[in-house]
């Protein structure tokens, strides 16, 4: 390292050291500035999930199938997954919140370019700009937050963090309805664009934290990975979980209004109430991992969810709503569970490598190429056994998940 970098690296430092609170300093006055990074999370999150509420009008008005409905989402997932591969190498050579505000305003950016999207190649490249600018997000705020918190205050900061998905699951719905009744779907993504450029910079004029470069990835663990099956085993896993909430819940709406025939509000209403006890049953989950273990709360997580997906296929219309609203209960079981047994199962020195290649390449498995076949499916007129053999495929994982060895069953972990 030159002179002239050491003496930059200091000076960053010291500029993030001054934003921390002084370690006597309570929760939450030390939480204050996550507050900026939950809106932007959550604008983030919502700004994705929201096109499954929206499928149905978008698919009649670019006159597309069902698999390139499905296929919009893979796009998006495919985005996420380079945009969480490229944050470190961005935040490494600049700084976390120069990363957050790449994210943020790259978001409004590829919103504004959707919503006036009039052609289908429009409208795919778009989404990947879309995700890739939403991936670089996640690593630079967790970073950002575990630096302004105290060690001892980390869990609760990132469960305040967490709870911008649950919302944006829950709300997505209803906005999109409330914009479907008064407006279009290309007004809601121009408001959310703004929305998300504005709080972005906002953050960046007036937050606190992030003032700190990111290290770059370490690939010399890599290999220790990709040696070891648990670790494949682990990615299918996760590539089931993520099914069983994300893959699952982007295609409902659709679904719903165009094989069971719903009307559009009431499908978007029940899809939301599904979403509505999310953040309880995770809290929930996590409780019951650390009584029984990781391997065995994932096991019950995944082929309950499994079983509950099937009647999304199987159960007669009038039954349908509550087969909606109760699908995902157990379904928040599994990540709390899943980043345990990461923990146990990745060698120190390789366990952020893991964490960081399972998430994105789950996502990609179970947010973009399920919804991906569910819609091909429903293109060849069997949008019912779409759900079911995603049904039979998020069991199978649940059973796939026995032959993991943990250490105690992964009890005790952190």
């Amino acid at each position: 390292m030159t002179q002239r970098e050491d003496t930059s690296k200091t000076m960053m430092n010291k500029s993030a050291a001054a934003e921390i609170d002084p370690a006597g300093a309570s929760f939450w006055r030390q939480a204050r500035p996550v507050y900026f990074l939950v809106v932007i999370f959550l604008l983030n999150f919502i700004s994705r999930v929201i096109f499954s509420p929206f499928l149905p009008t978008i698919e009649k008005e670019l006159a597309i199938g069902h698999g390139q409905a499905g296929f919009f989402f893979f796009l998006i997932s495919a985005g996420y997954l380079s945009g969480l591969l490229g944050s470190g190498f961005l935040s490494s050579h600049t700084t976390h919140r120069l990363t957050i505000l790449v994210s943020g305003t790259g978001v409004g950016v590829a919103l504004f370019v959707l919503s006036g999207s009039t052609s289908l190649w429009a409208m795919r490249s778009g989404l990947y700009a879309l995700g890739l600018a939403a991936g670089l997000y996640m690593p630079s705020a967790i970073a950002t937050i575990t630096a302004l918190v105290d060690q001892r205050h980390w869990g609760k900061a990132i469960a305040i963090h967490e709870l911008a998905p649950n919302l944006a699951f829950f709300t997505g719905p209803f906005v999109a309805e409330l914009f479907l009744s008064r407006s279009t779907w290309r007004a809601a993504l121009g408001v959310l664009g703004a929305a998300s450029v504005i709080s972005t910079l906002s953050y960046f004029h007036y937050g606190r934290g992030g003032r700190f470069r990111g290290e770059s990835p370490a690939s010399s663990a890599f290999g220790v990975l990709v040696r070891s099956s648990a670790f494949w085993i682990m990615l299918i896993l996760f590539g089931m979980g993520v099914s069983s909430t994300v893959g699952i819940y982007a295609m409902l709406p659709l679904y719903l209004v165009s094989e069971r025939h719903f009307d559009t509000s009431w499908a978007n209403t029940v899809t939301a109430l599904s979403r509505s006890y999310g953040p309880i049953f995770g809290v929930l989950g996590g409780w019951v991992s650390d009584r029984l273990g990781p391997k065995r709360t994932m096991v019950v997580s995944l082929i309950v969810t499994g079983l509950l997906t099937l009647l999304l296929g199987l159960v007669a219309d009038s039954w349908m709503s509550a087969a909606v609203i109760i699908q995902p209960a157990l379904a928040v079981w599994f990540f709390p569970a899943g980043f345990a047994a990461l923990a146990v199962l990745a060698p120190p020195q390789a366990r952020n490598l893991a964490v960081g290649f399972t998430i994105p390449f789950g996502y990609l498995i179970g947010g973009g190429a399920i919804p991906t076949f569910i819609g091909v499916m429903g293109d060849a007129q069997l949008f019912s056994t779409g759900f079911i053999v995603t049904g039979i495929l998020i069991t199978i994982a649940g059973v796939l998940a026995l032959t993991l060895k943990l250490p105690d069953g992964g009890k005790g972990v952190q």
